[in-house]
């Protein structure tokens, strides 16, 4: 069986500073899966690195067997791996319903926009009441929906999500959870967040990250509880 996604022996650096130091995960087809671990260990490089973003030094993607090392992100999009980046990436000038009619740029997108954008207003309400306002005038909250809406327009086989709760209000996040798991039913999703219960809820492995490497793997049949989880933060767990 194909994975959907095998990461093999990952290098990756900003200058001087090596980040990536052989990682490898893999994500079976039917599955979501979470990566946590401490801020600054390479988590986030690690999506750049898969959506092509960024070029690592050595090692291996794929996605759906086909190797995508170093691809263009607009090519590797057009294959349907995409990432939402976090809200505060998106153009401040540009309208809500303006910047979701521009995400849906590829073929496949473009023949699918009018059912993605029905289910991202089903999704996200708010974003359907604020469509003719700035992004730059939207909450926090609001340009993380608008975020992952624009990354659902482009029509994804694999969404890819960065700390989509990050910074949120209680409040927020409670909304945004609810919507994250009707999209990872739909959608198989590579999520990084720190809230590792919300991670729980959304996916079926995840791994821990820890100095640019995979250092456990963990089952959602087999999660250990809690003060566990704390103990990998914080405790003997974290390196």
């Amino acid at each position: 069986m194909t994975r959907v996604l095998d990461v093999s022996g990952i290098d990756a650096a900003y200058g001087s500073v090596t980040v990536l130091r052989g990682l490898s995960l893999h994500m079976n087809a039917g599955e979501n899966i979470g990566l946590f671990g401490p801020n600054g260990h390479g988590k986030t490089t690690l999506l750049r690195v898969i959506s092509g973003l960024m070029r690592p030094r050595a090692g291996q993607v794929r996605f759906q067997g086909e190797d995508i090392t170093g691809a263009r992100p607009s090519v590797i999009v057009s294959k349907g791996l995409v990432q939402s980046q976090q809200g505060n990436t998106l153009f401040g000038d540009m309208a809500v319903a303006e910047t979701l009619e521009m995400a849906a740029f590829t073929k496949p997108a473009r023949a699918v926009a009018q059912a993605s954008l029905a289910q991202v207003y089903d999704l996200f309400p708010r974003l359907a009441e604020r469509g003719p306002q700035k992004a730059k005038t939207l909450s926090g909250g609001e340009r993380q929906m608008l975020s992952i809406g624009a990354a659902l327009m482009c029509a994804p086989r694999l969404l890819l999500l960065d700390e989509p709760t990050l910074g949120l209000s209680p409040k927020l996040k409670e909304e945004l959870a609810v919507a994250l798991k009707d999209i990872s039913a739909r959608v198989p999703v590579v999520v990084v967040e720190q809230d590792v219960e919300l991670l729980l809820s959304l996916a079926d492995r995840l791994y821990l990250i820890e100095h640019g490497e995979v250092v456990r793997e963990i089952a959602q049949d087999n999660a250990p509880d809690h003060q566990e989880i704390m103990q990998m933060y914080f405790g003997e767990g974290a390196h």
